[in-house]
């Protein structure tokens, strides 16, 4: 149904859709019949897809990555569509608007988006009034932060802190984002002393919250695609040794190269979508080789079907996460893709997903 609608949704603009999308959602968000209604359609639960990362459950891998819900205003209804965990955000200490409109351009002969958002978001705070209920979701939820736009990069640790002292109450777990490539500078922060010093801070910070009796989270870094094999290896040691407790692989590329004929592939953004497929696959299994074993990965980046998230869970990601993929596949993306993985998992002969985590990268 989703296909045959697609074509009239795709003629108006994307951003105005997203937020036609959300209000849509917030009517479900309080409404226990329209939320079983929601579980009825998409959901579907299989015993060897349920995944345990972190002392948390969650009921299968198939997340909903950062920037469809940036205010935290629907988790509750996304994770309703099936998708084993929703990550929100991503969220700075005060609200800004991004950058100018428009900023978001389909590509659709290549599958792909290009966004230059620029953390838009309401506000940690705002945020944290509608984290309250984060317990109650069927789905675990996390938590995406950032720096404020006009925060220098010298200034940026103290954004993430205050992130932290505002959410740290409430989310499964948190991500620090400093792989966006539309803040400036951002991607500064990932250069080895910087990244060390923001996770220490963070960390430490957590540590504080903690003693004053709030529940330990994960602390997860997302990484950018757009480094060279020597600096995502400092990186990726870089967290870990400095006790990041998993990596997400990866975030949106600044690279034009699939799609450089493109009449939109001179804006300004990072591109997500088919493009990226095979390039964060190809991350995650170097990333598993170099740190496999000692920190989970996410796997994310141009995930549109079941045998898209199998080739990056056997690159070495215990969990995936879609966020183009449904813009182009429709809301029952993970129910499609949950199907999908069982069906592989039963015709390589493995009882659990977790069997098949990194085979590929042995």
């Amino acid at each position: 149904m989703y296909q045959l609608i697609r074509k009239y949704l795709f003629q108006q603009e994307p951003e105005e859709i997203h937020e036609k999308t959300i209000h849509s959602l917030r009517l479900v968000e309080d409404s226990a019949p329209g939320k079983a209604i929601l579980k009825m359609i998409y959901q579907t639960r299989d015993e060897r897809l349920e995944t345990k990362q972190w002392g948390i459950t969650f009921p299968n891998p198939v997340g909903l990555a950062a920037g469809f819900d940036k205010n935290a205003e629907v988790y509750h209804s996304l994770g309703a569509l099936g998708f084993g965990f929703v990550e929100v955000g991503t969220l700075t200490p005060q609200g800004q608007p991004g950058n100018p409109k428009p900023r978001v351009f389909r590509l659709p002969e290549h599958q792909a988006l290009i966004n230059r958002m620029g953390f838009n978001n309401q506000g940690a705070y705002l945020a944290s009034q509608r984290l309250v209920g984060y317990a109650y979701s069927d789905v675990p939820i996390g938590i995406n932060i950032g720096k404020n736009k006009m925060t220098p990069n010298e200034e940026a640790v103290s954004d993430y802190i205050k992130c932290m002292d505002m959410l740290y109450a409430y989310g499964h777990y948190f991500v620090i984002n400093i792989s966006s490539p539309n803040t400036p500078n951002l991607r500064d922060l990932q250069e080895t002393e910087n990244l060390r010093t923001l996770i220490r801070a963070v960390r430490e910070k957590a540590a504080e919250l903690e003693g004053r009796g709030m529940k330990k989270k994960p602390i997860l870094l997302k990484v950018a695609p757009d480094m060279s094999d020597e600096q995502m290896h400092d990186v990726v040691h870089a967290a870990v040794e400095e006790g990041i407790s998993g990596l997400i692989a990866t975030n949106t590329t600044v690279s034009r190269e699939v799609v450089g004929n493109h009449p939109k592939a001179g804006e300004a953004g990072g591109l997500s979508g088919r493009p990226l497929t095979d390039c964060s696959t190809e991350w995650i299994k170097e990333i598993y080789q170099e740190v496999g074993g000692q920190v989970p990965i996410v796997g994310v980046g141009g995930i549109f079907t079941g045998a898209d998230a199998y080739s990056k869970i056997r690159a070495g990601a215990s969990l995936v996460q879609v966020y183009t993929g449904m813009i182009y596949q429709g809301p029952g993306i993970a129910k499609q893709i949950n199907k999908e993985l069982v069906k592989l998992l039963a015709k390589d002969g493995f009882q659990h997903i977790s069997e098949a985590v990194g085979v590929d990268a042995t």
